[in-house]
């Protein structure tokens, strides 16, 4: 069989295309083919950053594909065939930690990023040079170890939308299963990228009456995008203050649930707490990589404010995340903006980091066209 081909980070923005032979399968392990994944805001300062740290890698993490090859000890750890249609989480765990017994697998030791575990092995940020090297999914094909975690994909389901899983799955999680978003809630997301706009779809399953969105000028488009799915109101914090819109919105009453999903600076942090009404939820979901800037926690307090950060999503999150994917009660297609060749793949993570198309919100690398 010929070569296969994978899209490598080779420094700091820099990718090349190149050729990988197909990896031998030992009896707990297995190769996926892949259809479609989809570019992650996380693949961003990876591409950004760490290439020169962990060597050139596969990035790419939120992969769609069929089962290729299969083991016999993986296809009866599994339960699968070859033939089968799967979502990857990018978690690798280690399986027999107090984690990992507990079914919150996301936090074992074994999944943590290469920020703070650098031996870490995880799908989309572990380098070639870790045998047999396919460990991402801007790839044709993705090397499937014994610790692979899945989830199966309806074949109705288009592979642009079954690649929203994960980020769609992040949504569940921090609107609905750690955000406790409910019926008759006001509930406040702050940035209307991929992650925010899967927020809006969560709180909207989760019958949330007041759903409301901000972000910059520069989101005009998502807005509407965050109204055809569900958002009620639309704040533009440039032109707009948060406080005094959010409580016209609601009589005063201020949101029972912040969600703050924005990745730029810090100040959002901040916001979140004191648009919260007391005895309000905040849950912080977009990493700032830097201080949060001095404020008066006291307030959390006087508040009596519940507040949490997020990581990822569980098992229990995509699969309800597939189930709605799969349902189509909500416009999800329109979330999937671009889809790029494999010799793209640079201009897919320039475009993810605001550096290339305009109007995106989440883009895809097909490895076959």
């Amino acid at each position: 069989m010929s070569d296969l081909r994978a899209a490598v980070a080779i420094a700091n923005r820099q990718t090349e295309v190149r050729e990988f032979p197909f990896p031998s399968i030992g009896a707990d392990a297995g190769l996926l083919k892949i259809e479609l994944t989809g570019v992650c805001g996380s693949d961003w300062p990876y591409y950004t950053n760490y290439p020169g740290v962990k060597g050139p890698m596969i990035l790419g993490h939120e992969s769609v594909g069929c089962i290729d090859r299969l083991g016999p000890a993986a296809r009866l750890r599994w339960g699968l065939a070859e033939g089968d249609r799967v979502a990857l989480e990018e978690y690798l765990p280690c399986g027999h930690c107090a984690y990992c017994r507990s079914s919150d697998f996301r936090l074992c030791e074994a999944t943590d990023t290469l920020l703070s575990n650098p031996n870490s092995i995880r799908f989309g940020s572990t380098g070639v040079s870790v045998a047999p090297g396919l460990w991402g999914g801007f790839s044709q094909y993705q090397y499937l170890p014994a610790n692979a975690v899945f989830h199966r994909v309806p074949a109705h389901v288009p592979a642009e939308q079954a690649a929203l899983a994960l980020p769609l799955g992040n949504g569940v999680e921090w609107a609905y299963l750690q955000g406790g978003a409910a019926i008759g809630e006001a509930v406040l997301i702050q940035g209307p990228g991929q992650q925010g706009l899967a927020c809006v779809v969560a709180a909207a399953e989760a019958g949330a009456s007041c759903i409301i969105v901000s972000g910059l000028a520069r989101d005009t488009a998502r807005f509407a995008m965050a109204r055809r799915l569900g958002a009620h109101h639309t704040i533009d914090v440039e032109s707009q203050d948060l406080l005094e819109t959010v409580a016209d919105i609601t009589g005063g009453l201020m949101v029972d649930l912040v969600i703050d999903c924005a990745s730029g600076g810090p100040e959002t942090v901040v916001s979140a707490i004191r648009v919260a009404r007391k005895s309000g939820r905040v849950i912080l979901g977009g990493q700032k990589r830097r201080p949060v800037p001095a404020f008066e926690s006291d307030l959390i307090i006087r508040k009596f404010l519940t507040v949490k950060g997020m990581r990822g999503h569980s098992y229990r999150s995509v699969e309800l995340a597939l189930g709605m994917i799969a349902s189509g009660r909500h416009p999800l297609g329109e979330l999937c903006t671009h889809t790029y060749a494999l010799a793209e793949t640079d201009r897919a993570l320039r475009t993810v980091g605001g550096e290339g198309d305009a109007d995106a919100i989440h883009c895809c690398i097909d490895p076959w066209r």
